[in-house]
């Protein structure tokens, strides 16, 4: 790999992680302005928007990129010119047609969240029209979308990650201060704020798309060269670009939507279900909003960080399989596992430890919110272990058991859905949650058996040493928290934020040191941890002999 890619990979993986850092953060400020009200009526809209989002855009980038760079490595770079100023036009077509579609059915997507409440209408009023706020910001994401996967078609990430970063904070930007500009200087209701605050997705795709717009002014003498360069010889029509694109871009959008499509069945089902077992409807709507926003954003931070370290080796987990190099391929498949399963389950565990001090302070001390994310904290496992899987399905060419353990996960979350939620209440949707991708999980193993030829062995070897050292910062985190709360309240934002970091620090020091020791880490990340070690040895001999 060049070093060109290489820097271009790193420099978009750290703007992709400085942009989700950057859309967790914020949840913090606008909990504040909005509670949980507004919340629940900003995921009411968001669920079907990213569906719509992931649909119209998920894999464009990658499957645009993917095929400028097949040309372009033959010297056709008419071929991705021909692309580029045809999908502009239909990515804005399709942006159009989804805005539409979206804007129009809003009404309809509110009442089947209540479609055995029709006595709520106001609140469906407010559903609709927060829907349609988010709906606009269909007409530019696409086009973005297409003009992101150009510049990485041609090893040039920067314009995607600053894009992606300035996307975010306009996005960010435009939601708090119209938020409070609206409750707080115009005493306006919660439904305006939050039709602001959807809103914005819109404003930052404008921001996103000039900041793209201004690197292709800035290039355009580098792409004309190129043209010069061409070699002519291959003529490919437009039927058989977007043929490409598609079989590309397809497996992409199955794994984007899977799980805004678990949250939806949650909106089409937990409002009404809960209401049938007696709790009001701003009861429901409060409980909504634990589950699908304010405990799923946090739940996602060790699935990101994760899988972004993890995802990094499916390149090499493709070449290894094209070359029918087995030994490479479950050598890559070993690490790509442990480098996975080692990040996320002690920060699953840690989070579900410390689930009370968390939730008080990235929003506030309820108890409900405390239990749900205790239980919901492990399910990041899950999801992390879903990505990683399709993406390797991706890499051997079997992306078919993706869509079929997606549909099996869905079919399993709908069914348990409705009894679970009656059973145990808001745990239960989780509950299901956990079952689903359980199910789809199983799926890819059994195909990654199966076409990669490979043992799941050593994983498992590896993963029960991970559980153990977990289980022992878990049992030795808990004595700090025990102690910490004797004299410290996970009530106060201020106090709960001490009692995070002693705690978080405590148990990364006890999980690090017995994966250290054991040798556990060096096996996982290699020789570049090995000479970490023998430099603090050296540094640690090297004071001791000063003090002689």
């Amino acid at each position: 790999m060049s070093s060109k890619l290489i820097r271009g990979t790193f420099i978009l993986t750290v703007g992709t992680i400085l942009s989700k850092v950057l859309g967790l953060l914020y949840v913090i400020p606008f909990y504040q302005i909005v509670g949980p009200k507004g919340t629940a009526l900003y995921q009411y809209s968001y669920i079907p928007y990213t569906i719509f989002i992931s649909i119209a855009t998920a894999g464009v980038p990658l499957a645009v990129s993917k095929f400028i760079s097949k040309y372009n490595t033959i010297e056709e770079y008419t071929v991705g010119r021909k692309l580029f100023k045809s999908g502009l036009l239909i990515m804005l077509l399709t942006g159009v047609t989804a805005f539409l579609v979206l804007y129009i059915s809003a009404p309809i997507m509110a009442e089947l969240s209540f479609k055995d409440n029709k006595d709520i209408k106001s609140n469906l009023k407010d559903i609709t029209t927060v829907i349609r706020s988010v709906s606009f910001a269909l007409i530019v994401v696409p086009s973005m979308s297409l003009i992101r996967g150009y510049f990485q078609g041609h090893q040039s990430m920067g314009p995607s990650a600053v894009s992606q970063v300035v996307e975010q904070i306009v996005r960010i930007t435009f939601t708090l201060a119209g938020a409070f500009i609206v409750v707080h200087i115009f005493n306006g209701n919660t439904v305006t704020a939050v039709s602001v605050a959807t809103f914005a997705a819109f404003v930052g795709a404008i921001g996103g798309l000039f900041v793209l717009f201004w690197y292709l002014y800035k290039r355009r003498r580098y792409f004309e060269q190129l043209l010069l360069l061409d070699k002519g010889t291959v003529n490919v029509s437009l039927v058989e670009i977007y043929k490409e694109i598609f079989i590309y871009a397809a497996p992409f959008v199955f794994v984007g939507v899977a799980n805004p499509l678990f949250q939806a069945i949650d909106q089409l089902t937990f409002p009404s279900v809960m209401m049938k077992l007696g709790f009001s409807f701003d009861a429901a709507n409060a409980a909504f909003s634990i589950i699908n926003f304010e405990s799923h954003k946090i739940v996602i931070i060790p699935v990101s960080l994760a899988t972004g370290f993890s995802l990094t080796l499916v390149p090499s987990i493709t070449k290894a399989f094209v070359e029918n190099d087995r030994i490479g391929l479950n050598q890559q498949l070993n690490q790509a596992f442990q480098v996975m399963l080692y990040l996320t389950i002690p920060a699953a565990v840690g989070l579900s430890l410390l689930a009370e001090p968390v939730y008080t302070v990235f929003y506030e001390h309820k108890l409900l919110g405390t239990e749900v994310l205790e239980i919901y904290a492990p399910v990041a496992i899950l999801f992390a272990l879903f990505l990683m899987t399709a993406s390797i399905l991706q890499g051997i060419n079997e992306q078919r058991f993706t869509v079929l353990s997606l549909l099996a996960g869905l079919l399993i979350k709908l069914s348990l859905n409705i009894p679970l939620i009656t059973m145990f209440e808001t745990k239960g949707a989780v509950y299901a949650t956990a079952l689903g991708y359980i199910a789809a999980i199983l799926i890819q193993f059994f195909a990654i058996k199966k076409y990669a030829r490979y043992s799941f062995l050593f994983v498992w070897r590896s993963s029960l040493l991970i559980v153990i050292f977990a289980a022992i910062m878990w049992s030795g985190t808990k004595i700090v928290y025990q102690i910490l709360v004797l004299f410290l309240t996970p009530e106060s934002k201020f106090q709960a934020i001490g009692i995070i970091i002693i705690c978080s620090v405590f148990g990364a020091f006890i999980y690090f040191y017995l994966g250290l020791k054991s040798g556990l880490v060096i096996r996982i990340f290699g020789h570049r941890v090995d000479g970490l070690k023998k430099k603090l040895r050296f540094h640690k001999k090297s004071v001791s002999n000063r003090n002689k």
